[in-house]
């Protein structure tokens, strides 16, 4: 539009010349030498050569009058042609200014529940780690022994001594570990210790204590179905990622996947929990951890909107036998038992024992093995009815009690035996292979 302006101006003016008159053809004398230049000068020369010419009747003048009326037309048309090209300018430049306000607009200003969202993701993500699982491989041509990356997950920082609490299945088969933290710094970390049945592992890192922010943590017995939750990871090997939701369910049960043994009071949540948020903080409003994200339950291996958590009341028991000791000195009887659609194919609820090793503390205490006789008969062992008055009914059920057990403590196990029932007392000891 501007330059279709500038071009009908110029072209539709009746004053211009059909071309601009040359320096040559205007006489010396209408052309003062001065250091100031302008259209209104050469225009007042003008003036005087006509009043000069009035004054004197000769025809010497002609020539002269005849320039300056040439001369007023050309400074006419090229006043005009200023004039229309300062118009286009104008527009053109108003045309630019009104179009950038639509474009370039002022920076939005974010809600309450946005601004406490962002400023929880910036406080909380000093603490989370990434974590990289390297496996020893040899070459098949070299023989070289290499360390290739077999996994991922993510942490995060439980205190200034450097030690990192996440997931075992993070960890597991391990020559070597590498913790990644927040300002992109990598460690060797080296296995502090790790509770197989409740899927814990702490780590240690030998860092700088100012590039170490522990997390705050909270509690998770008070906590309500409903409530806001925050999941920071590192899924798919993405960096610190934040995933938000609601607590969808509480006192969940899920399964070690190390060793099957059941974990009681699991958070369940649907903010998404995907590949590498293993080992991740789950956190409440406040910014307090609240659990470990741990698992997802999803055919296809990613977030299907249902995600558990370990409760942090659990893991920070777990973490502080295993920050002292190195190792959870959690009370076992000492038995393997049959799997529980067995059981309920023989048409009773309990668990049968198939194996009481004599140097445990059921061994010990004369509960009986599942065995064959002489003609190769099934003889079954003892089935457990009850421990310390509790019905169990499964595995679970005595995985359960168990937990609230202490090592060295003396409990009541109730048995079915053939077709009577017999109550034994059996002192609990620790788990022997536990390190």
């Amino acid at each position: 539009m501007a330059a279709y302006s500038f071009l009908s101006t110029y072209f539709s003016s009746p004053t211009l010349p059909p071309r601009f008159p040359s320096a040559n053809r205007l006489p010396k004398a209408t052309l003062p030498l001065s250091k100031s230049f302008s259209p209104r000068s050469l225009r007042s020369t003008c003036i005087v050569a006509s009043l000069r010419q009035t004054s004197h009747s000769n025809h010497s003048s002609a020539p002269e009058s005849a320039n300056c009326s040439t001369l007023n037309k050309f400074l006419d048309s090229l006043f005009v042609l200023i004039t229309s090209a300062a118009l286009s300018v104008s527009i053109f430049v108003t045309d630019v200014d009104s179009a950038a306000a639509f474009v370039v607009t002022p920076s939005r200003k974010l809600q309450t529940d946005e601004l406490a969202t962002v400023r929880l993701f910036q406080d909380n993500t000093p603490s989370v780690v990434y974590i990289t699982n390297l496996a020893s491989r040899q070459d098949a041509f070299t023989l070289d022994v290499l360390e290739v990356p077999q996994g991922s997950g993510s942490g995060f920082v439980w205190d200034k001594k450097g030690h990192i609490v996440t997931n075992y299945h993070v960890i597991r088969g391990a020559s070597d570990l590498r913790v990644t933290l927040a300002d992109q710094t990598t460690y060797d970390a080296k296995v502090v210790g790790f509770d197989q049945d409740k899927d814990v592992a702490v780590l240690r890192i030998d860092a700088p204590k100012d590039k170490l922010r522990p997390i705050p943590v909270g509690v998770s017995a008070d906590l309500l179905v409903g409530q806001k939750v925050f999941a920071i990871g590192n899924p798919f090997g993405l960096d610190h990622t934040l995933t938000t939701g609601v607590i969808s369910g509480l006192r969940r049960e899920i399964s070690s996947a190390a060793t099957g043994r059941p974990i009681q009071d699991v958070i369940q949540t649907d903010a998404a929990i995907n590949p590498g948020n293993s080992g991740g903080p789950l956190l409440d409003s406040s910014g307090n951890l609240i659990g470990i994200n741990t698992a997802i339950y999803s055919p296809s291996g990613a977030s299907s909107g249902v995600g558990f958590s370990i409760p942090v009341d659990t893991v920070g028991g777990i973490v502080d036998q295993l920050v002292q000791f190195g190792k959870v000195t959690r009370p076992i009887l000492g038995i393997k038992f049959a799997p529980d659609q067995s059981v309920e194919q023989l048409g009773v609820s309990g668990v049968l024992v198939l194996d009481a090793p004599p140097n445990g503390p059921a061994g010990k205490a004369g509960l009986l093995s599942t065995k064959r006789d002489t003609y190769g008969r099934l003889i079954l062992g003892d089935i457990i009815t009850s421990v310390n008055g509790k019905k169990v009914s499964n595995g679970s059920d005595l995985y359960r009690i168990l937990d609230q057990c202490k090592v060295g403590e003396t409990v009541s196990v109730e048995v079915l035996r053939g077709d009577h029932v017999e109550k034994i007392p059996v002192i609990l000891e620790p788990k022997a292979d536990e390190s």
